[in-house]
């Protein structure tokens, strides 16, 4: 997986992995080991996410918004469509107030995803 882009800082950025999408805002490009510090937003899985979904779709959507910064490889990242961040961000306003627990979950999400994305591309990580 290379994708060949220029980010800039406040871009919202998305790393696909089979039906899962993490959503991070760019924090600082690291040039010089061609990584970005990333603010997670949040953890989609389910249908395809660069269309809406129908109403008989599910998906899960996890809020990261309260968790630990990421300092990840550049190349495993694309620019993430407004059309696909928009009602995701919409939708994750309307969550009530999480509930004790509630983002521990969440972040065992991203935490079993960052592990399946470190298997599934090795090289990506060499040298980092």
């Amino acid at each position: 997986m290379h994708f060949s882009c220029s980010f800039q800082p406040c871009q919202i950025v998305c790393l696909e992995h089979h039906q899962t999408c993490l959503y991070a805002e760019v924090i600082q490009i690291l040039a010089t080991r061609s990584m970005l510090w990333l603010r997670p937003l949040m953890l989609a899985g389910g249908p395809v996410l660069t269309r809406p979904p129908f109403p008989d779709e599910c998906r899960e959507l996890y809020d990261l918004r309260e968790g630990a910064d990421l300092v990840w490889p550049q190349s495993l990242f694309r620019l993430a469509l407004d059309t696909e961040v928009i009602p995701l961000l919409m939708e994750l306003q309307s969550f009530p107030p999480p509930e004790p627990g509630f983002s521990q979950i969440a972040h065992d999400r991203l935490r079993a995803f960052v592990q399946q994305v470190w298997q599934a591309h090795p090289e990506a990580f060499e040298g980092c």
